[in-house]
């Protein structure tokens, strides 16, 4: 039997970023916040501190920072035909765990989407027709998400100047700026720090890129190219280029993580409440299921509490978010046979795979030099800035030099050929590791009726409850995107002097043994109809009125871009929502 704790305003399931960034905006109106973290507490001094943090065996293989799988795991498959197994090792994608979440660990490539992103269906359909969509493949279940570009561009702002986010403008309000991406949608003002110094590896892609008529940027970075103090008065300091961002914190402030950007000025609120090691595991619901009534969780001595609450935040992972939904029987879930239902819908990913560019000895890269987001990039093929009329797909990619590391056990780069290990394995990774650049490919993951998330049927959890089970592949459109943007890498690279390309491209099946990224999307959509999406235009759940799912699970299907500014975004532009219309009028914010 649960205790039953004394009611509170506002639960957050999760204390990442988006649950950091709750947690903060509904303090500050006076609410009485709770916020349950599954994982433990931690903080850049001590935890975060040289020469531990730069443990690449702990953290970037071991996966030390990462949702323990020994007690809640994810089941895959590549499709329904196939019996799903437990993804024992996270190799192919890398959920976060502790406070902080999964921003603890990112590597601060922050972007925004495009203006066609938000109504992508209305968007495709206008430009190319429903018979040229139809023939990209008649599975493709993509949608416009409920909110547009120009909604939410004071809220992109907002986000990235409390990250001090460093880049250099392309478009300010419709003006072109020299040195920014000319394709990049509209914004109203320059980024709040410069852009980070530009690598010799990235140098060489811009030449190479310029060569070819393409429009090379810097790449809009999180982790600090100059002190900076946010709006909420804490301080960044700037990024020493470490070379160990991705899977690891930064001990210098210089990453904008809770733990720099938000955290400091939460916890000290008299009215939040941080409950690590704490496991939820429902939602509960009143009689008329229409109502949440609070949550149940179990805490770290296994004893099992009910929190009751008036407004329920889930803010974990985005798959998290989805199987809480699933367990608490809020949304009927997606069935993929009738194409009904709506929790699990439009599960969606990341397309990526670039070139290996292999230049001669007398060329230095020094790759060890290196930061989580301080690469040269283009958009020429992102999204739709591309005319797709005769290429029978759609969907793009930007491409892009964006060397994060160059860490001993994880970068080696080899010709193809080469043994595996053994003398010649190493005489091929002295002979090539200071002259190797990886130039990136990264895109639109198109949602699928074929791809979706579950609960298994067979698997589950440390305290009993089933698994998530992921079925998902890339459909055939987007590895025909991929192949297509690879044959232009190639070119680039070869004007960058390679000596040998190694073209890359997605291509299928989805293999989750092999890293790729860690952008999961979709499974709890937002949009116009409730019908298709579990969400409303304001992440807020369609059937129960005061629960809302924030993150990366809200996307309809995924663009072309990192997720982390467009999460960060609409956090903002549903934390407005709440403050200044749900609380004066509690209830749906969209008639359904």
């Amino acid at each position: 039997m649960a205790d039953v704790l004394p009611s509170v305003d506002v639960i957050t399931i999760g204390v990442g970023l988006t649950g950091a960034m709750a947690g903060l905006e509904l303090a500050k109106l006076g609410l009485k916040v709770v916020g349950l973290e599954r994982g433990s507490p931690r903080d850049t001094v001590p935890d975060f501190q040289s020469p531990a943090i730069h443990d690449e065996l702990r953290f970037s293989i071991r996966k030390a920072m990462m949702q323990d799988n020994t007690k809640v795991a994810v089941t895959f498959r590549n499709s329904s035909d196939q019996t799903a197994l437990p993804v024992r090792r996270w190799e192919g994608f890398l959920p976060g765990q502790g406070l902080g979440g999964a921003f603890v660990h990112w590597n601060g490539q922050t972007y925004r989407a495009q203006v066609a992103d938000f109504i992508y269906r209305t968007h495709l359909i206008q430009r190319y027709g429903e018979k040229f969509l139809e023939a990209c493949g008649p599975e493709l279940t993509i949608q416009d998400w409920g909110v547009t570009y120009d909604e939410l561009e004071p809220y992109y702002d907002r986000f990235e100047y409390l990250c001090g986010v460093s880049g250099k403008a392309g478009n300010i309000k419709g003006q072109t700026q020299p040195g920014g991406n000319p394709l990049e949608a509209p914004r109203a003002r320059e980024y709040p720090t410069p852009p980070m110094k530009e690598p010799y590896f990235a140098a060489i892609f811009r030449k190479g890129a310029e060569s070819l008529g393409y429009h090379p940027y810097p790449q809009p970075s999180a982790n600090l190219s100059q002190p900076y103090t946010n709006p909420e008065g804490l301080e960044l300091q700037q990024c020493v280029f470490c070379g160990f961002c991705e899977r690891y914190a930064c001990e210098h402030f210089a990453k904008a993580s809770p733990q720099t950007i938000v955290l400091p000025k939460l916890l000290k609120m008299s009215n939040y409440e941080l409950r690590c090691n704490c496991e939820v595991l429902r939602i509960n619901l009143d009689s008329t299921g229409k109502k949440a009534t609070g949550v149940t969780y179990i805490d770290a001595a296994g004893r099992e509490y009910e929190q009751p609450a008036d407004l329920v935040l889930l803010t974990a992972f985005s798959l998290n978010n989805v199987r809480t939904l699933l367990l608490s029987k809020i949304g009927e879930p997606y069935d993929p046979k009738t194409g009904t239902g709506v929790i699990g819908r439009n599960y969606a990913y990341q397309t990526t795979g670039g070139a290996t560019v292999f230049l001669d000895e007398s060329i230095n890269v020094n790759p060890f030099m290196a930061s989580g987001a301080n690469g040269t990039i283009i958009d020429d093929f992102g999204g739709d800035n591309f005319d797709h009329s005769q290429l029978g797909f759609i969907g793009g990619q930007y491409v892009g030099a964006i060397v994060t590391n160059g860490r001993p056990i994880e970068f080696h780069p080899t010709p193809p050929g080469t043994p595996t290990w053994g003398l010649q394995w190493k005489k091929a990774v002295v002979q090539h590791y200071n002259h190797t650049i990886a130039v990136q490919q990264h895109g639109t993951s198109t949602a699928s009726r074929l791809n979706y998330l579950d609960l298994d049927p067979t698997y589950k959890d440390a305290w009993g409850q089933p698994l998530l089970r992921m079925t998902f592949d890339f459909p055939d459109n987007d590895t025909r995107m991929s192949q297509y943007v690879a044959d232009k890498v190639v070119q680039i690279g070869n004007a960058m002097g390679g000596k040998m390309v190694v073209r890359g491209g997605t291509k299928r099946p989805y293999n989750s043994t092999v890293y790729q990224t860690t952008h999961n999307c979709g499974g709890a959509i937002m949009g116009a109809d409730p019908r298709t999406s579990a969400v409303n235009r304001f992440q807020q759940s369609w059937e129960v009125p005061n629960v809302f799912s924030i993150g990366a699970s809200s996307f309809p299907q995924n663009f072309t871009y990192n997720p982390s500014g467009t999460v960060g975004a609409l956090a903002y532009w549903t934390l407005d929502a709440i403050k200044n219309q749900y609380l004066k009028s509690p209830g749906p914010l969209v008639p359904s």
